[in-house]
């Protein structure tokens, strides 16, 4: 049974999401490495299923398999909420997905130095990645590259929220989003 309408963006729920967003911001520009505890051992966790999971269908994308894996479940999620018609709760996936591009940058970084401790040692994801696309010496570039388009997600992501929040005052809600709100 669909909607005939996304949930409306009340303006509770706006400063909710706000007051969230800006927290996970502080918590993000806080963490001393940019390592969120919580939410980046679910993402390592993720990267690492990736990498058995890709390597089943191809050995050569095996090692692509990690940031594959840690980026696949913030955004079927995403796609999951979608269907629902859930704005905040797309929002918040699709800020993960983008928070997942903040550590897949910190290793791109670290794809000549290999400074960063591996899970159970062995191949460093970017440098053989990089190594094989000729671009190891612009690890930094790209890894920057990738750090500010994360940050453009998450700033994009919270001004759609706010561009729904807007669209939505208009709108009437229906007596069960009322309740919720």
């Amino acid at each position: 049974m669909r909607n005939k309408e996304w949930e409306v963006v009340t303006t509770n729920k706006l400063i909710g999401f706000a007051i969230g967003a800006a927290l996970f911001f502080l918590l993000l520009v806080t963490s001393e490495s940019g390592f969120v505890f919580l939410i980046d051992h679910a993402n390592l966790l993720f990267h690492e299923a990736g990498h058995p999971i890709v390597g089943l269908f191809s050995t050569r994308l095996e090692t692509y398999g990690g940031t594959i894996g840690q980026l696949a479940f913030p955004a079927v999620l995403a796609v999951s909420f979608w269907r629902k018609e859930q704005p905040l709760s797309v929002a918040g996936s699709i800020i993960w997905f983008f928070e997942n591009w903040l550590n897949i940058a910190r290793y791109m970084a670290d794809a000549r130095a290999q400074e960063l401790p591996l899970v159970g040692g062995g191949d460093h994801d970017w440098n053989t990645i990089f190594s094989r696309w000729h671009v190891l010496a612009y690890d930094t570039r790209i890894a920057a590259a990738v750090k500010t388009m994360s940050w453009i997600g998450i700033a994009a992501t919270c001004a759609w929220v706010a561009w729904r929040w807007h669209r939505d005052r208009s709108r009437s809600p229906s007596d069960e989003e009322l309740r919720a709100a």
